[in-house]
């Protein structure tokens, strides 16, 4: 069969037909333990019953009227949200990308009605907020830019866990309307700031007047052993940024906002066909009522501290292991040399994992993740490090 999708990707060579909780199946039968969840896409694992009965209901009375109308599952999954996020009101678009331009819109229009000229967002670097152009734009790689030219102008750019940098341009930049920050840095290699770099954020914010903007599309829902990562501190940020593991797969990406940032946008500011829809809601409502009946958010912080112990006991003294570092089941290990080799060793071990920025090794496993499943993932891994030597890479 030739090939007809553009060359956006780079597959590997294995096509998955079926899943079940942690495991997915290839069409040649072989399984396969999942430590990635499509990029901290499914939560509950694949194909959960709770989802897929919801899924199945709503297909067989409504999948789509469009924001001309109520829309009753939109307007339940709101109240939902905005109980556990402490927030007032949501948007709801169909990925994490069209959720950061919301908010990137929504930070442009508080500008402006501050009567800024040109309202700017501090971004960082290392971040990354999608590849439509406002977003690659904010977004801290190069690579992801590269040739799109010209990119989208009212952004600056700061090193992540910076504060100094941040209050020079505090005090420098009259022109700064909000910041958009990822509470722990995924793409850019698991990266956690100091403990008190989102509290001294919010701290600018309020006196500067700036919004507090977080992208939480991969560290949202429960997968940091909080409902969000802003909740492991005592702040509450004015704008959050969701997708990923809101749907368990189901496209949806949300944008919450309190205070003086939910009454930005009016009719007309903003919109999306499919955002909203009562399929996509009833997959998310189904996701969110049962990480809370099964207590999935402290179940991952167990898990999640139990896999780095272990990591760190099994890797000690691993010359080419830098760091080992992680918060709920969003793992990193990072070498000391480019280690994507180890994402087709993995496979051939059973076993999904996925390399980030070149040298990190990155487990975002399900959060129905087993003791045992769990403990698998770990030997898998460790071993394979032990194994990686980084001059044949």
């Amino acid at each position: 069969m030739s090939n007809a999708l553009m060359s956006t990707y780079s597959p590997l060579p294995v096509s998955f037909e079926k899943g079940a909780g942690a495991w997915l199946w290839d069409t040649q039968g072989n399984k396969y333990l999942d430590a990635i969840s499509g990029i901290a896409v499914c939560g509950l694992g694949h194909a959960h019953p709770a989802v897929t009965e919801a899924l199945c209901q709503q297909a067989g009375k409504l999948l789509h009227t469009s924001n001309l109308y109520t829309i009753a599952n939109q307007q339940r999954l709101a109240q939902s949200l905005t109980r556990l996020a402490q927030m007032d009101k949501v948007f709801f678009c169909n990925s994490g990308a069209e959720a950061n331009e919301a908010a990137i819109k929504l930070a442009r229009l508080y500008g402006h009605h501050k009567d800024l000229k040109t309202p700017t967002i501090v971004v960082t670097q290392n971040s990354f907020h999608g590849r439509t152009l406002a977003t690659l734009t904010a977004t801290g790689n190069r690579k992801v830019q590269a040739g799109f030219e010209p990119l989208v102008q009212g952004f600056l750019r700061v090193e992540y866990n910076d504060i100094t940098a941040l209050q020079g341009i505090a005090e420098t930049n009259k022109e700064v309307v909000a910041i958009l920050v990822e509470p722990i840095q995924g793409e850019g290699g698991i990266n956690i700031p100091d403990d008190d770099y989102l509290q001294q954020i919010r701290s600018l914010c309020d006196r500067h007047g700036w919004l507090m903007m977080l992208d939480e599309i991969q560290t949202g829902m429960c997968r940091t052993g909080q409902w969000f990562a802003f909740q492991h501190t005592d702040i509450v940020p004015d704008v959050i940024t969701l997708a990923k593991g809101l749907g368990n797969g189901m496209p949806i990406g949300a944008c919450l906002a309190r205070g003086a940032a939910a009454e930005v946008f009016a009719p007309g500011n903003h919109g999306s066909t499919f955002g909203g829809n009562p399929l996509a809601c009833s997959a998310a409502l189904a996701v969110i009522a049962t990480l809370e009946n099964q207590q999935l958010a402290a179940r991952a912080a167990e898990l999640g501290r139990n896999m780095l112990t272990q990591l760190h006991q099994q890797l000690a003294g691993v010359p080419h292991v830098v760091a080992i570092r992680g918060r709920g089941l969003m793992i990193g290990i990072e070498l000391s040399a480019p280690c994507r080799p180890l994402v087709q060793q993995a496979l051939a071990a059973g076993l999904l994992i996925n390399v980030t920025s070149d040298k990190v090794i990155r487990l975002l496993p399900p959060l129905i993740l087993s003791n045992d499943e769990a403990a698998q993932i770990v030997a898998t891994v460790a071993r394979l490090v032990r194994e990686f030597t980084p001059e044949a890479s």
